[in-house]
């Protein structure tokens, strides 16, 4: 009995993923990190990290969810989803394990380790606009998806911001994002709802500034159907039981 039960311990922790965040940026951050399915991760869904240190924790072999990072966030005062000029969640530094998906714009880095085809897939995505570079590495030789361009100082004017105290941009907004402030989403090319919610009657072409998100960040996922550009979404096989790291400021 004692036997059968340290072996599910063994087979448990092997079964766990190690996930490392880096903030390379020569800033603070406040990572954070949901769970869309599968089991939740013991590690707190959000954290401060200054300038060049890394956390290294596990993740369930069936996570489901994201990691982005916050900027220039305050939680001493109404800590919630405007504590963060970006990235902010409900809950404030320990983002809420239900609501705390985070406010956009915010890069968002992924993951989806129960996939079909027994594959890990994973992305960086921008479809809720930008707020730091961010790339995905491994450690068994898969894809490595990256935005390493800081698209806030030259993304476009409709789209650029927020701004910080200086008046430097520390985003760039999604043209769904765009629309979704201004109640535009409910039928819009931009998001693919409403009459473009198929990858048919949504292409590229109908999507604003497409093509400047695309050409910064070849291999990440510049709007909702990206997966026809075959460099948005990225494979892994899930028998490598992949190591991940997710650097900021790359």
């Amino acid at each position: 009995m004692k036997s059968f039960a340290l072996s599910l311990v063994v087979a448990s922790t092997a079964a766990a993923r190690t996930m490392t965040v880096y903030n390379a940026c020569p800033f603070t951050i406040w990572p954070a990190l949901f769970t869309g399915s599968g089991g939740r991760p013991s590690h707190a869904t959000g954290w401060i990290a200054p300038s060049f240190t890394k956390e290294v924790f596990d993740l369930p072999s069936d996570w489901d969810g994201r990691i982005w990072g916050r900027r220039n966030c305050d939680f001493t005062t109404n800590p919630g989803p405007n504590s963060c000029l970006t990235g902010g969640c409900n809950g404030g530094l320990v983002c809420d394990v239900n609501t705390g998906t985070g406010v956009p714009p915010a890069s968002l880095a992924e993951f989806n380790f129960a996939g079909s085809g027994d594959q890990d897939f994973y992305d960086v995505s921008l479809v809720d606009g930008y707020n730091l570079p961010v790339r995905i590495d491994n450690n068994v030789g898969c894809p490595t998806p990256t935005c390493g361009v800081d698209l806030g100082p030259i993304c476009p004017a409709a789209l650029k911001g927020p701004f910080d105290s200086s008046g430097f941009p520390v985003g760039c907004k999604s043209a769904c994002l765009v629309d979704s402030l201004a109640g535009r989403n409910g039928d819009s090319p931009n998001c693919c709802t409403g009459s473009h919610n198929t990858p048919q009657t949504c292409p590229t072409s109908g999507v604003l500034d497409y093509s400047f998100f695309k050409s910064n960040c070849p291999n990440a996922y510049a709007y909702a159907y990206d997966e026809s550009s075959q460099s948005a979404l990225w494979t892994c096989a899930h028998s490598k039981n992949a190591q991940y790291t997710v650097t900021f400021c790359p």
